[in-house]
């Protein structure tokens, strides 16, 4: 397999970053949000949206059998 430059610069900035944080991904996360905090611009989260679930029509709703039934 032919390793792509730019990939093995990214995994190897990965990495080094990873390891400033000792892999630990709450630290990694909260070093981002003071990054995002203190760099001035405007960051937009958005609440997550629920899902739109379609009723079960009659044809398609669960009805379990039991093995002795069969």
């Amino acid at each position: 397999m032919v390793e792509d430059p730019i990939v093995a610069e990214i995994r190897r900035f990965r990495d080094e970053h990873a390891e400033t944080y000792g892999h630990d991904l709450k630290r990694i996360c909260q070093a981002l949000r003071e990054f995002e905090r203190v760099s001035g611009r405007q960051v937009v989260s958005r609440k997550p949206r629920r899902l739109r679930t379609k009723p079960a029509s009659a044809e398609t709703a669960y009805s379990p059998v039991s093995a002795n039934s069969q």
